[in-house]
């Protein structure tokens, strides 16, 4: 029961420190940001959103349809756009697209509106997981 309690007050205490910012989770594709974003938004009883997931909605069509039809630079806009948006949320937990963070205004927003976590990930794990996917447009 006391370890219960312990958890339950250190969650308490991250969420409380957290305020209306969002935990951002950034790294390269493949490395876990979704998975391990879920895990976290439960933990911590916070909304998980995911950017790509977003993107394709507000798109109407899949991430690779983007690419293919309308181009990169498009793709990055809307996904600038997107990040914005779910940054003037309330807290929540976020997990980028794998070149999010490439973008100059992504850091910016996500410096001044969220706390980032980087997450990495050997590049034989990288390879191994974006392998299995055939919806990676930039593989």
């Amino acid at each position: 029961m006391n370890a219960v309690k312990t958890r339950t007050s250190r969650i308490k205490k991250i969420t409380s420190e957290l305020g209306d910012r969002s935990i951002v989770l950034i790294g390269l594709m493949g490395c876990g940001k979704s998975s391990i974003g879920r895990r976290l938004a439960t933990r911590l009883k916070l909304p998980f959103v995911d950017a790509d997931s977003e993107i394709v909605e507000a798109a109407g069509k899949s991430i690779a349809e983007i690419f293919e039809e309308d181009g990169e630079e498009v793709f990055r806009d809307g996904e600038r756009r997107v990040i914005a948006r779910l940054l003037d949320e309330p807290a929540q937990v976020l997990a980028t697209g794998g070149g999010a963070f490439m973008n100059g205004e992504i850091r910016d927003n996500i410096h001044d509106k969220g706390i980032s976590i980087w997450l990495r990930a050997d590049l034989d794990l990288l390879m191994e997981r974006v392998a299995r996917r055939s919806h990676r447009p930039l593989l």
